[in-house]
């Protein structure tokens, strides 16, 4: 948490010296004198936020390039654990960077609104001021004008002419349609409710970008030349702006446009990024065979692939398309499987238009047997890293999941049964926190039975302290509670069929983290999350707060999965 909020507040403080520093060049040198008696403050205040895009542009590529940042998480050589648990943080940081882009576009918009509007009021001024002398450079030959807007219409109607005619003008109002676009379909309920819409929107990405490189190709931004300048001071020459040109006195000034910058700042992301949907695109064309569709309850299925030369490590994810109902569309899916078995899978809750277009592409809304030939063709792309591969790293670990959140889980705790069917003398973890929480019984169903094989493994093993799991319902009627009291004193549990009984409500997680301290003093213990925001919260002051502030005392290192 403290490495998250000091980069958090070098990247702020990168953006406020750019913000500065930028704003001081367009404000102060005589090179933007004559430019800033026309536009005034309004040319650094627009100047400013542009340099500050650049620099978020060029950032907000990096964090989704899953492949290079999987490979930087899979480098010891290069990424320790601290480096890769920030890692894990790509999208919270990517979503940073967007908000950034947009308050600089929102400074950047405004100003040149107002920028456009005195030049083109300057261009209609009476005679005899120096914003109309100025404005009328250019006008005969040996001039260069310092006012872009060489017509002589007046407002509103040459704002509109400079917005839907002059490439910054086009190109502003496009990239600034796209960023509303792209952030407003990015929401948490859209992205959930109409995951279509967001992923759509998302591509949009690749316009603004086009029209991000070819913004300030039109140079509208003028200055003084360095050649003008050694013969023509504006400091002392816009005195006598009259007399300019004539024998003995000041020199028509000369001007020149600023090169367009953007491309420098975004070219090698951009590159990258390109590299990055290669590789996607290659790997999806890789053959995937699906050997087994498992219905589980509670509108959950089972796919259990094979691909050739698919390696993965616990708590990694892929991203799944289906053409058969959609020829763009890729969905991200925790793997369940184990690297120690020979397929992978993942499971798939039916919630929206994509799953459930799955889910009958699978034939699993009819009643008979469903020929292999018969199943979809689908493309995969991954596995890609996330905080559960440290799973391992640690002697001590509590698991959370919530709902179908326990995915992760589900392949972590796998991978702990068949190493302890083979050999677990070499296994660093000593000791397993598990916490599962959800709201209906049927979704206990499908992962009851790795539980079980789990417990019992452990039993066998006279090691049946390793695993300790707690299982909350958080949702039941009074038929459920009397039912469940009737059976309470049974040896197993009526839901789940384990010895460990469910527990009803939520869990007391200041409690939780108090007993697992006592039980582990001295000891680095890792917090693992799979669920919602408001849970991630919680465990992360719990995780803070109940951290020694003695290097030698116990430590909560709280990870979540973000994909």
């Amino acid at each position: 948490f403290q490495t998250l909020f000091l980069n958090s507040i070098v990247w702020l403080g990168l953006n406020v010296f750019l913000f500065w520093w930028y704003y001081l060049v367009y404000d102060v040198p005589p090179k933007f004198f004559y430019t800033r008696v026309l536009l005034g403050r309004a040319l650094a205040l627009a100047r400013a936020p542009a340099a500050c895009l650049n620099f978020n542009c060029m950032l907000i590529l990096l964090p989704v390039c899953r492949n290079l940042l999987s490979f930087l998480r899979g480098s010891s050589a290069c990424c320790s654990t601290r480096i890769r648990r920030q890692l894990d943080r790509n999208l919270t940081f990517h979503k940073m960077v967007a908000w950034m882009i947009a308050l600089h576009t929102a400074i950047h918009t405004i100003a040149h609104l107002f920028n456009v509007e005195w030049s083109v009021q300057a261009r209609v001024e009476e005679k005899g001021t120096l914003a109309a002398v100025l404005s009328g450079l250019g006008d005969k030959p040996q001039e260069s004008y310092v006012n872009f807007f060489r017509q002589t219409i007046g407002n509103p109607v040459g704002g509109l002419y400079v917005a839907f005619t002059y490439l910054a003008g086009i190109t502003g109002v496009v990239i600034t349609l796209a960023l509303i676009l792209i952030i407003t379909s990015s929401t948490k309920t859209i992205r959930r409710s109409y995951f279509e819409v967001f992923w759509y929107t998302h591509h949009l990405f690749v316009i603004f970008f086009i029209g991000l490189v070819i913004h300030g190709a039109g140079r509208i931004v003028r200055g003084q030349t360095a050649e003008s300048l050694a013969e023509h001071n504006p400091e002392i020459c816009h005195k006598n702006f009259t007399q300019w040109g004539k024998s003995g006195a000041c020199p028509i000034p000369q001007f020149a446009g600023n090169p367009p910058m953007t491309w420098k700042w975004v070219v090698g992301p951009m590159f990258l990024y390109l590299c990055e949907r290669l590789v996607r695109f290659w790997r999806s064309q890789q053959k995937v065979v699906i050997t087994k569709v498992v219905i589980h309850p509670f509108k959950t299925i089972e796919l259990q692939m094979m691909k050739k030369g698919f390696k993965m490590e616990v708590g990694q994810y892929i991203f799944v398309k289906c053409p058969a109902v959609s020829k763009l569309e890729w969905h991200p899916f925790t793997l369940t499987s184990a690297p120690e078995e020979d397929y992978f899978s993942i499971h798939v809750r039916i919630v929206g238009d994509w799953t459930e277009g799955l889910f009958n592409a699978c034939g699993c809304d009819k009643q008979e047997f469903q020929e292999a030939w018969k199943l979809p063709k689908i493309a995969v792309d991954g596995p890609f890293g996330t905080a559960s591969e440290d799973v391992f790293s640690y002697e001590t670990v509590m698991l959370v999941g919530a709902g179908i959140g326990v995915t992760p889980f589900a392949s972590v705790l796998k991978s702990v049964w068949y190493k302890y069917c083979h050999d677990a003398t070499n296994l660093k973890l000593k000791k397993i926190y598990f916490y599962w929480l959800c709201r209906d019984t049927h979704a206990f169903e499908w992962f009851a039975d790795l539980l079980q094989s789990l417990e019992a493994q452990m039993q066998e093993r006279n090691n049946a302290d390793f695993l300790s799991y707690n299982i909350y319902l958080t949702g039941w009627d009074e038929t459920q509670a009397t039912h469940f009291a009737v059976h309470h004193e049974e040896e197993k549990d009526v839901i789940t069929g384990l010895k460990q009984k469910t527990l009803y409500g939520r869990p007391n997680w200041e409690n939780e983290f108090k007993t697992i301290a006592g039980n582990h003093p001295g000891s680095r213990i890792g917090v693992f999350l799979c669920g919602p925001e408001g849970l991630a919260d919680t465990l992360n002051k719990q995780s803070i707060s109940n951290s020694e502030a003695d290097p030698r005392g116990v430590h909560f290192i709280f990870n979540k999965e973000n994909f």
